[in-house]
């Protein structure tokens, strides 16, 4: 099955300021995959080039195989997007909203009723839809948010920092039903709280200054193989790009360096990939002092991929 998200090179520029410098991922149909990184670090601008309402300076961005920058309407048909703070009519009941943002969206008459019915029920705010939005605590407004975002049933959906702002009960209630939502969509979910990310997405995609800094597969033991290579060779910045242009390596960050001898943590695919991954750097003329498997949980990778790297 072809991936529901092709992100190929993206970059977005304000003036002189790089937001987003030519960052490519994949996300494959049914995964739950985080946008992990600091305010700043290019998350929500990444989402807003992959909705439609901003135009990449460069790069080009697929969902479910259309070009969303040539074929925008038709790509949104398939979006279903809740930004961060999303805007909600504060004045309006649930249902009359609900309504208004179906139609919209395109849905029939005749058909929104039961659209509406069954996405509230799902969401559990079926005793709510006469109620006023803007008397619900901030947890059930997220879920009307959320509830707008799949009345047209996407095949995709993408939040934007979904707990923030929310109180502790709040917070897993959200995490609770985006696990529910996984089973029928196809979820991308941006925070800048490892935890967060950690506890509903199966990959994160490590963001830093714009850039792509690498990619964390998260699994029941949420941990990913890891080699850690000493290395004789320099400049250090060579033996990176020797590194990361073998397949299946993920990401490289420098450690500690004596001399011409430096230490390299690289995020790879499989274990297996050390050996290929030795001969390119003997083929290139660098020495391997040592190479050995390590397993890092996402909070001690972020913190390697990010060591090097000022905050914006």
């Amino acid at each position: 099955m072809p991936p529901v998200i092709v992100a190929d090179r993206l970059s977005k520029r304000y003036g002189a300021h790089l937001a987003v410098d030519s960052v490519s991922f994949e996300v494959a149909a049914g995964e739950v995959m985080g946008l992990l990184g600091p305010n700043g670090s290019g998350k929500t601008t990444i989402l807003r080039m992959l909705t439609g309402y901003l135009r990449p300076s460069s790069g080009t961005v697929q969902v479910a195989g259309l070009d969303v920058t040539q074929a925008g309407p038709a790509a949104r048909r398939y979006i279903g997007y809740v930004p961060e703070d999303a805007p909600l009519y504060t004045q309006m009941r649930v249902h009359e909203f609900l309504v208004f943002m179906g139609r919209l969206k395109g849905l029939a008459r005749s058909s929104l009723h039961d659209r509406i019915t069954a996405v509230c029920q799902r969401l559990e705010l079926l005793p709510l839809l006469r109620t006023a939005i803007g008397k619900l605590s901030r947890g059930y407004r997220q879920r009307v948010a959320i509830a707008q975002a799949l009345l047209n049933n996407p095949p995709l959906l993408i939040l934007d920092e979904p707990t923030n702002g929310l109180d502790p009960r709040q917070i897993i209630e959200i995490r609770q039903l985006i696990r529910t939502l996984a089973s029928t969509q196809t979820i991308l979910v941006t925070s800048h709280i490892l935890s967060e990310i950690e506890k509903v997405a199966q990959r994160a995609a490590i963001l830093l200054n714009g850039r792509l800094l690498g990619m964390h597969v998260l699994g029941e033991s949420t941990t990913t193989p890891c080699l850690r290579l000493t290395v004789r060779g320099q400049p250090p910045a060579r033996v990176q790009a020797c590194m990361l242009a073998v397949a299946e390596v993920l990401g490289v960050s420098q450690e500690e360096t004596h001399g011409a001898v430096t230490a390299y943590l690289v995020q790879v695919q499989h274990p297996h990939v050390a050996e290929p991954l030795a001969a390119a750097l003997v083929a290139q003329g660098f020495g391997v002092l040592e190479i050995r498997t390590v397993r890092l949980d996402l909070e001690t990778v972020f913190l390697q991929l990010t060591r090097s790297e000022a905050p914006v």
